[in-house]
């Protein structure tokens, strides 16, 4: 195979890196919290023999996270809760911190915030968020503090990576941050007894599916004509 043939195979390899990442978004359409993905083209240059052309072929190995905030929905649940601006909730993973927008909390029985699979919320100083059982009326303001009754008992914190392309997908809603992450001081909100929805535009999506498609199709139909002319090529020398 010559190097057009090599290079359309790359280009046809991250097309389908970017449907699978386009079905996932439509996927999670309706998922709380969820963030778009898409993946970043970029291309390898490498040189051959000398005097030779260089060798270019396209990778789609980087996924890129849209951040963009997504429509909120009122919910009037005490542990609901949802950022108006920048910023993440950090929960206790299994392997580690990570972040997610989706603010979907319950309390265990032990007091504990967590998420609706376990996980536990963390405050601005990376312990465990606690609420009392008994502890009366729960109120969070705006800068996170969760209060019971008027009296204080903990500021919910909001993060950020300390990287932003360093974050990974993972489980729909969360992400790991193997850089670390941040506190965030300002430019975030906590609102009480609402939820954020998904930030994917299913239309969009749909519409970007069918040019991916499209542009598959494309790559095929070239590597079949230069199947043939190699083939008519090697019929016309062997005669």
């Amino acid at each position: 195979m010559d190097n057009a043939g090599y290079t359309t195979l790359t280009r046809q390899s991250g097309l389908m890196a970017e449907m699978q990442a386009v079905a996932h978004n439509i996927a999670n359409a309706s998922t709380t919290g969820y963030r778009r993905e898409g993946v970043v083209f970029s291309e390898f240059v490498r040189a051959l023999a000398p005097g030779d052309p260089s060798l270019s072929m396209a990778t789609a190995s980087v996924r890129d996270t849209r951040l963009d905030q997504a429509p909120l929905t009122q919910t009037n649940g005490s542990f609901d809760l949802a950022i108006e601006g920048e910023g993440f909730f950090m929960i206790e993973g299994p392997e580690g911190p990570m972040l997610t927008r989706a603010g979907a909390f319950t309390p265990a029985p032990t007091g504990e915030l967590t998420t609706l699979d376990g996980y536990r919320l963390l405050d601005a100083g990376g312990a465990p968020v606690f609420a009392p059982p008994d502890g009366g009326q729960i109120a969070i303001a705006a800068d996170g503090t969760m209060s019971a009754d008027g009296q204080p008992l903990a500021q919910i914190g909001l993060w950020l990576p300390a990287d932003p392309l360093d974050m990974r997908h993972r489980d729909g809603v969360r992400f790991e941050v193997p850089g670390g992450a941040e506190p965030l001081i300002e430019g975030a909100t906590i609102l009480q007894g609402y939820l954020e929805a998904s930030n994917v535009d299913p239309i969009g999506e749909v519409a970007r599916m069918i040019e991916i498609q499209r542009a598959y199709e494309q790559g095929q139909s070239f590597l079949d004509r230069e199947h043939e002319r190699i083939r008519a090529v090697i019929e016309t020398l062997g005669k």
